[in-house]
């Protein structure tokens, strides 16, 4: 049996400041975003990005991943309880981000993006869209590191104890999530992208990629405690993956019978 590390949350500490691990993933998955992206403007020269683009885009995006994943957390996880203690909205030291919403804020803020410099919305959405995935993995290795968002108990030979949570074996599913959400994804996003392809389909491969991986790791972890199962005894993380299967889908359809009627 499997007993998770209980790493130490803090990485290092310089006179009273504490670097926590979970802040170095984040500042790892903006790192991974900016040299991908170079490394994509060239190996795809026709699709004119240069580095000062890229980093400001980093800029919005990074806006949209804070704000969004905050808001989003409140309103799809706890809404009744924020808005009974609002002051409370504004402590994200206290940890409480959601994918969802933070996928919402970014593309709001490539809209953003894209207006003030003139380019088509898919069209910066299809480029950023293999620069995501090794971030998203890095935010589940923050997840492992700190024992939280474990999994469902089970008796496979690698389930792990999270002393932290209980001596139960459950899934490690921060794991399944880095290796679903984060390397399986960009290894297809990074590989399909690497042609150029109808505009809208590379963001339509990630909607699906990213929803149908998402919905699969969900079983086996842990749903919220104060959410439960929902509906078909389906997570909120499933729920919320759903739609961005189907839009995925739709926009597929669309950009290839585009493609083929031009």
């Amino acid at each position: 049996m499997l007993v998770h590390p209980q790493f130490n949350p803090v990485a290092l500490s310089i006179g009273p400041l504490d670097v926590r691990w979970y802040g170095l993933m984040y500042l790892t998955a903006f790192i991974l975003f900016v040299a991908l992206g170079r490394a994509h403007a060239r190996r795809r020269p026709e699709l004119g990005w240069d580095a000062q683009q890229i980093d400001d885009l980093l800029f919005y995006g990074v806006l949209g991943v804070i704000l969004g994943g905050r808001l989003g957390y409140i309103l799809f996880y706890k809404p009744a309880y924020y808005f009974s203690h609002p002051v409370e909205m504004f402590a994200v030291w206290q940890g409480g981000m959601a994918f969802h919403g933070g996928f919402l804020g970014v593309l709001i803020a490539v809209w953003l993006f894209a207006r003030s410099h003139d380019r088509p919305w898919l069209a910066v959405t299809d480029f950023i869209a293999p620069l995501v995935p090794l971030g998203l993995a890095a935010g589940r290795l923050g997840n492992f590191i700190n024992g939280e968002l474990v999994g469902r108990v089970t008796d496979v030979p690698w389930a792990m104890i999270f002393p932290q949570v209980d001596m139960q074996p459950r899934h490690p599913s921060q794991l399944y999530q880095f290796t679903l959400e984060g390397v399986c994804l960009f290894v297809l996003l990074w590989v399909f992208s690497a042609k150029p392809r109808p505009r809208g389909l590379v963001s339509a491969v990630f909607l699906i990629g990213y929803g149908g991986f998402r919905f699969l790791a969900e079983f086996g972890r842990e749903p919220d405690d104060f959410l439960g199962l929902l509906a078909l005894n389906l997570s909120m993380g499933q729920w919320l993956s759903l739609p961005m299967i189907v839009i995925g889908i739709v926009m597929a359809v669309i950009a290839v019978r585009r493609a083929a009627d031009t």
